[in-house]
């Protein structure tokens, strides 16, 4: 029974994902009976989220933290950080998708994909076993292949599919790493593989082999996090899903990405042989990523593909922090808080711009840049909402994007790795011309026309959580700040 009461979280999700499933079937069709069950099918997916995250907060309250289901699962601290953002991340998403849901029949179905592949994420970022954390990503990847391909217009049925097979190329590239350390180890839990990997010394046929793990893993887990190599997938399937499950992925998938990314390397090769090999190749990854995408962001006309490419450079700057930990004493663990600490930041500033472009571009019916023009006339408010989510993803001051970058530019300094430091400061001048380029659109362009319009309840309250809690992280991040260092105490 422990071992349920642990796994609540989780279950709370896929229970309300059964829910709206079963009450989409036990209803009438009818037209009068379709408004219903969208009404139902969003208040009981809400509920699930709130659900979700009292049970953590019990979880906390009663210190009921610990191994479950014979070690696979673990409740600790940085589990249940993880558990609470993509939980948040998830009721932001139900709400922003208010409007999308209230033109479709298969309500039911998308918000069951969104409980059900958030329920994966937070297995991801619980497992500490490779089976576990095989079947969690499986999970996740399959509810967001069909989520992609959501409109069923030429379009999205490209992304979904162009996202299916690189999924699958990911999928087995991360199985063959999986596997590679399963052979070497004899195991599976990543304790056991980390013992291996401490007792194996200097063997240079075990070191070979461990680098091999190691390279598949990293590209296979690349694919999740959107880093180059492995981004190719990202601009085309951005584009194409609908805006609110662009954002989704953009923010919890990349979330769940990087949490199981800390739970294999800091956990199972944080330590022995190979721990400055893999070091170097996330620093070598950040600048590349952080280089490639702010570039090709720079002459996208298209907005939720400049997000996209946005998002690519993005995630080096979450790598920088990675690169960090095993530069330095593995007992200070500022890259990897700083890594969870970003994470949260991010998400009140991605989801917040992504939920302004669902909005305005619901309203001007097009998704080019040079649209944007005179927004800020014809919705004053939106217009601000999504210049301060510019401006915190270009890491300006007091937004908690500047305070993410910043977190994370300190852990390379100290790790000696000024180099990359520095790259991630010169690549956050280069976005701020793409950035505000958007922003002097809105504010400086007059407007096609003299239209005003505002955004739906469900996404205005959405856009001012995000907003409120971007801003306040910028101006009073201490108890963010804690509860990284406390989730990334985990490592230590």
């Amino acid at each position: 029974m422990t071992d349920v009461i642990r796994l609540g979280p989780e279950l709370a999700l896929l229970i309300a994902a059964g829910l709206i499933v079963l009450m989409d079937i036990a209803l009438p069709v009818s037209r009068e009976a379709a408004r219903t069950k969208r009404a139902l099918g969003f208040a009981l997916a809400l509920a699930g989220v709130a659900g979700s995250i009292g049970w953590s907060a019990v979880l906390i309250a009663a210190d009921e933290q610990g191994e479950a289901f014979s070690g696979t699962l673990v409740v600790d601290d940085f589990s249940l950080f993880f558990n609470f953002l993509l939980a948040g991340i998830t009721g932001m998403i139900v709400l922003a998708s208010a409007d999308l849901l209230a033109r479709t029949r298969f309500h039911a179905e998308y918000l069951a994909l969104v409980l059900a592949s958030a329920t994966g994420m937070m297995l991801m970022a619980g497992a500490v076993d490779l089976i576990a954390i095989f079947v969690a990503l499986e999970l996740q990847s399959i509810c967001l292949y069909v989520l992609v391909g959501f409109l069923k217009d030429s379009r999205s049925a490209e992304a979904s599919l162009k996202y299916l097979l690189l999924g699958a190329v990911s999928t087995a590239l991360t199985l063959y790493g999986m596997a590679y350390l399963f052979g070497l180890s004899g195991a599976t839990g990543l304790r056991d593989i980390a013992e291996f990997v401490s007792a194996s010394g200097g063997d240079s046929g075990t070191r070979a082999a461990l680098v091999l793990a190691t390279v598949f893993l990293a590209a296979g887990l690349g694919f999740k996090m959107a880093v180059v190599p492995f981004q190719m997938w990202v601009p085309d399937v951005y584009q194409g899903a609908p805006t609110p499950v662009t954002a989704y992925l953009s923010v919890a998938s990349k979330a769940a990405g990087f949490a199981v990314v800390m739970r294999i390397f800091l956990v199972a090769l944080g330590e022995g042989l190979i721990s400055s090999d893999w070091a170097t190749m996330f620093a070598v990854i950040a600048a590349v990523s952080m280089t490639a995408g702010n570039l090709m962001a720079l002459v996208q006309t298209d907005i939720k593909r400049m997000l996209g490419y946005s998002s690519i450079a993005q995630a080096g700057t979450f790598l920088i922090g990675l690169a960090a930990v095993a530069a330095q004493d593995p007992q200070l663990l500022l890259g990897a808080s700083s890594v969870v600490f970003f994470l949260g930041a991010y998400a009140f500033t991605n989801l917040g711009a992504f939920i302004a472009v669902i909005a305005i571009s619901q309203k001007i019916a097009s998704d080019e840049i040079a649209d944007y023009a005179g927004v800020a006339k014809r919705s004053p408010w939106l217009a601000a909402g999504l210049a301060a989510c510019l401006i915190s993803l270009t890491g300006i001051p007091p937004t908690a994007g500047f305070i993410a970058k910043v977190y994370v530019f300190n852990a390379a300094v100290q790790a000696d790795l000024v180099w990359l430091a520095l790259i991630g400061v010169l690549n956050g001048v280069v976005s701020a011309y793409y950035y505000l380029r958007v922003v002097l659109n809105m504010y400086a362009q007059e407007p096609a026309s003299e239209e005003t319009f505002q955004p739906s309840l469900s996404l205005g309250v959405a856009m001012a959580i995000a907003v409120a809690g971007m801003f306040l992280i910028g101006i009073y991040p201490n108890p963010l700040i804690q509860a990284s260092e406390s989730a990334a105490a985990v490592f230590g």
